[in-house]
């Protein structure tokens, strides 16, 4: 009798089990399509009215641009009105990730980048395509955009893309559920950053992805098609770091700031990398934006990486 009480009760915890994580879905695919529906009215906006007043009108206070480091977006856009003003972007998405809270949206996908300056010589603005990753909050009801980063690529990039929910459920999938997540603070996030860096000096930028990654992990990186998966991940972080990392010049990480979604899930952090030169030179510097999502073995994993050298 007992036997037949505990298959009950595990029965019955299976089937509350799956209708949380049902839910969980649900619910997160109306956030997901929210953060697709504001992006991509953004996208519109900033081909058809143009780069500056599309950014201004969805920056928000405190938000960052990546040049030489992470700068102030709003300032830097009403310093630079006139010369950004008929700059035209266009890009669409194909991957979104969002927080269980639906207060945190994180775009990516391919971006064409139509400048109005002409060339040196007079020539009509070169056309260029990259990656362009966003960072959505919800702050008092309304998406503003918190962060945002490009990624230049040689050559032409198709956009004929579009982000598909499921690959959103797969990292949702090797994501802890809400009862291990509680504790989580931004001061965690920070210090993910740091045993990352600590990972990259010891191990190598492959296996440092290969531990502290997820097994869906989508790294971008300049002049490389977007590595998605562990195996490709791992291969591309490692080509571009490891060349540039050794024990006798270490990365070092300047964390610089974040943000930790309300149901504290999922986060990103962001900064910048360097490794001194020894010689002549700058060495190498990079800016980076870090997508994190908390997993079942009660750690931190990079669900994305985007690094913008400098």
């Amino acid at each position: 009798m007992s036997s037949i009480k505990s298959v009950t009760c595990g029965l019955t915890m299976l089937l509350a089990t799956a209708g949380v994580v049902a839910q969980d879905i649900s619910d997160t695919h109306e956030y997901w399509q929210e953060v697709a529906e504001v992006d991509r009215e953004f996208s519109r906006a900033a081909t058809e009215q143009g780069r500056t007043e599309a950014y201004l009108d969805v920056l928000g206070e405190g938000s960052v641009l990546f040049r030489d480091g992470p700068v102030d977006a709003r300032a830097l856009y009403q310093a630079n009105r006139k010369f950004y003003s008929l700059d035209q972007l266009y890009w669409r998405d194909h991957f979104i990730d969002v927080s269980r809270a639906g207060d945190l949206g994180i775009v990516v996908g391919p971006n064409v980048f139509t400048p109005s300056q002409p060339g040196p010589n007079g020539e009509e603005g070169q056309q260029s395509s990259s990656y362009l990753v966003n960072a959505w909050h919800k702050i008092d009801g309304r998406w503003t955009l918190m962060a945002d980063m490009v990624v230049t690529l040689p050559g032409f990039l198709s956009m004929d893309v579009e982000a598909d929910f499921q690959d959103t459920v797969a990292v949702m999938a090797e994501t802890a559920h809400q009862g291990l997540t509680s504790n989580n603070t931004m001061e965690s996030l920070a210090e993910a950053d740091n045993t990352l860096g600590l990972s990259i000096n010891f191990r190598g930028g492959q296996r440092a992805i290969g531990r502290f990654g997820l097994n869906n992990v989508r790294v971008y990186l300049p002049a490389m098609a977007p590595a998605v998966g562990m195996e490709a991940a791992g291969a591309a972080y490692g080509k571009y770091l490891d060349s540039r990392v050794t024990t006798t010049n270490p990365i070092e990480v300047n964390h610089m700031g974040g943000y930790l979604a309300e149901s504290k899930e999922i986060g990103y952090t962001y900064g910048t990398m360097s490794v001194a030169n020894q010689g002549s030179g700058s060495g190498f510097r990079t800016n980076y934006l870090r997508v994190w999502r908390f997993s079942p073995v009660n750690e931190w994993k990079v669900a994305m990486e985007v690094l913008r050298p400098y």
